[in-house]
């Protein structure tokens, strides 16, 4: 399935867990044929992200329905802005509202958030990485809001890269099996979890990508960095803020990836204003 027909796919289940068996007060008062315009208004400031997601609830409902971006995915704004001017058949903006609203309100929350530690971390060489910590179900949409925030999207799914963790280790005995066993399985990029130095060095000695530091405390993310000497990119993660990611950038990791950008975020403030006919 093309990542197209997935995204439709989702938004018809939204509006399917919506809509129920019809909306039942706009059907009753609104002509079938009745048209109109509405604006999509920014109550916040933030970055926008999620448009294109909209647009599919109200094209699902009007085939013949226009959205026109006034602020495209990616670009901030402020309190007041028209986001969007939508036209269409009255039944398909006063049913599809909601629906749309939540969309462009989450995915701009995740856009907003991600934009803040990449702003955290301006002027350093260390990339903003997403983790698998989304909604379910929601994938696609919340890992392009990170990169409409200007953040980098981790693996989107568990085959795309070997992540070989603690537990992965322990069943297979020591870093060196267990990386093994996964090249001997897939050529997918490895990635190697490490607890300490001593994890550290047998990880390097290994035919791997990247290694992560996860929990790891500032110090010894320094200790580390200066001893691989860029040998191998370096990740650090674990209850990354905005006021820690800096440092731990500063300290020259080539990624920090952050759960709570898809976990933890605030949905951005955003309303519909019927014009009327």
């Amino acid at each position: 399935m093309k990542k197209s027909d997935s995204i439709k796919d989702s938004i018809k289940a939204y509006l399917e867990e919506d809509l129920g068996v019809g909306d039942v007060t706009t059907n009753a008062i609104v002509p079938e044929d009745h048209v109109s315009k509405a604006r999509i208004i920014a109550k916040e400031d933030g970055i926008i992200a999620g448009n294109m997601f909209a647009a599919g609830v109200f094209m699902l409902l009007d085939n013949q329905f226009r959205y026109e971006d006034v602020e495209s995915d990616g670009e901030g704004v402020k309190r007041g802005d028209i986001i969007a001017i939508v036209e269409g058949k009255t039944r398909a903006i006063l049913s599809g509202e909601r629906v749309a609203l939540n969309i462009l309100q989450r995915l701009s929350g995740i856009a907003t958030l991600t934009r803040r530690f990449v702003d955290a971390i301006e002027g350093t060489e260390t990339k903003i990485l997403d983790t698998r910590k989304t909604s379910p179900g929601h994938r696609i949409a919340e890992k392009y809001a990170v990169r409409m925030g200007g953040g980098t999207n981790h693996r989107v799914d568990l085959s795309e890269m070997a992540l070989v963790k603690e537990n992965h280790i322990a069943v297979a005995g020591s870093i060196k099996e267990a990386v093994k066993m996964v090249r001997a399985y897939s050529k997918v990029p490895v990635e190697v979890e490490v607890k300490n130095m001593t994890e550290l060095k047998q990880a390097l000695a290994e035919d791997i990508d990247r290694i992560l530091l996860d929990n790891w405390d500032i110090e010894s993310t320094r200790e580390a960095v200066i001893f691989v000497n860029k040998r191998i990119p370096l990740e650090s993660s674990g209850n990354m803020t905005l006021e820690r990611v800096s440092e731990f950038a500063k300290a020259g990791v080539d990624f920090i990836s952050i759960g709570a950008l898809t976990h933890s975020f605030k949905s951005l403030d955003i309303s519909l204003l019927h014009e009327g006919a």
